[in-house]
């Protein structure tokens, strides 16, 4: 967690588009079942990271893509699938031309970043489109207070006249997202929307090194830290299976509010952490540090998915899935993570000098990791 929170056809032609799909060191997925219904779904963004997954997936199913973006980001995954995929160019800020007057069954909204770029898309296209479908955030539910994170939970609309600076990038965000998704269920109806609030979403493409982290940290091996007490939970998603079950809801048509959060049992910090090892050999000294003074102290704030136990984030990590569950979200094995994560990491998708930056970077962890130790081990004499 950033320190500013202290605290995402022809036959011969579908058998050629099958090889490639399974030639992806990415993709992993086994005889795909093509969906009895073909749809033409738009995707607003589709070329960073949770959108390349959910279009490799939605072409496997059979479906017809197209994407909206400013044509300036080049996909570093399944780079090969694009020119299968319709490519609109335009910017959701003041030109939306390229949308007018299409048709298509469904939108994904994975780039609504301001609440009027959702109000605007969807009065554009609530009369040449079936159902919206917002990709949210479970920021809407901070402060995370209390233990009922289910779907009817009262959602954050506006930042509290008493929050601290630290605090309102982080309400900032929750309430943009929240209002957003307000603005597609007000212009298309609850019968006609889709929300999806996904937890920390980790895997290949991953934008964010926060997941890559714990990997090349335990690579490293040697001391090593595990913040917080033996019995605190995370959650994360894999984005394979956000972007599977995503699209999966849309041909189910089954409209509504779903959290997206993994692994879909209690995974406690420290089970976390040995699931990672278990995919490396190198020899490690875990430290726990389960001193909450102690980690407040010395900003040990969140490293992500484990953030510290201040009030307003405990439930963090309390996310309740039940319904996305019996709505057919289902969950790969950690280690599946942690392979296909690993293969990427070290695939020319990603740079020489981000791997690096990774553990020696200003804003690493590692940089920080031994003078904390020196500090605990004083402590504790």
């Amino acid at each position: 967690m950033k320190k500013s929170r202290r605290e995402f056809i022809g036959i011969s032609a579908m058998l050629g588009l099958s090889s490639m799909l399974h030639a992806s060191p990415f993709n992993q997925l086994i005889n795909i079942e093509p969906s009895n219904k073909k749809l033409k779904i738009l995707i607003l963004g589709g070329t960073s990271f949770l959108g390349p997954h959910q279009i490799s997936y939605a072409l496997q199913r059979g479906h017809e893509v197209s994407i909206f973006s400013r044509g300036k980001t080049k996909p570093k995954i399944y780079s090969e699938l694009f020119s299968k995929v319709e490519q609109l160019v335009g910017d959701r800020e003041d030109n939306l031309d390229a949308l007018k007057n299409r048709t298509w069954d469904v939108v994904i909204d994975n780039s609504g970043r301001k609440t009027k770029w959702t109000e605007d898309a969807a009065k554009l296209l609530v009369d040449h489109i079936k159902y919206y479908m917002y990709t949210s955030s479970v920021s809407v539910y901070y402060p995370f207070l209390g233990d009922d994170f289910s779907e009817t939970r009262d959602v954050v609309t506006e930042i509290p006249e008493d929050a601290s600076e630290d605090e309102k990038p982080t309400y900032g965000y929750g309430v943009m997202k929240a209002t957003s998704e307000l603005a597609a269920i007000k212009t298309f109806g609850a019968d006609r929307t889709f929300v999806v609030r996904p937890h920390l979403i980790v895997g290949p493409g991953d934008p964010t090194d926060r997941f890559p982290y714990w990997l090349a940290r335990i690579e490293k091996g040697g001391d090593f830290i595990i913040p917080g007490t033996k019995d605190e939970v995370v959650q994360y998603i894999d984005v394979r299976d956000l972007a599977e079950w995503m699209i999966r809801l849309v041909e189910n048509e089954t409209t509504g509010i779903y959290n997206g959060a993994g692994p879909g049992f209690e995974l406690t910090t420290n089970a976390f952490v040995h699931g990672i090892h278990a995919s490396y050999n190198c020899p490690i000294n875990y430290i726990q540090i389960d001193d909450f003074v102690f980690l407040k102290e010395n900003s040990i704030i969140g490293i992500q998915p484990w953030v510290i136990q201040l009030p307003k984030y405990a439930g963090m990590s309390k996310t309740d899935t039940r319904k996305s569950i019996e709505s057919g979200l289902t969950f790969r094995s950690l280690s599946d993570t942690v392979s296909v994560t690993k293969d990427w990491w070290y695939s020319d998708a990603v740079s020489q000098e981000r791997r690096d930056n990774i553990l020696s970077g200003e804003r690493s962890f590692m940089k920080r990791e031994k003078e904390i130790l020196k500090k605990w081990k004083a402590k504790k004499g």
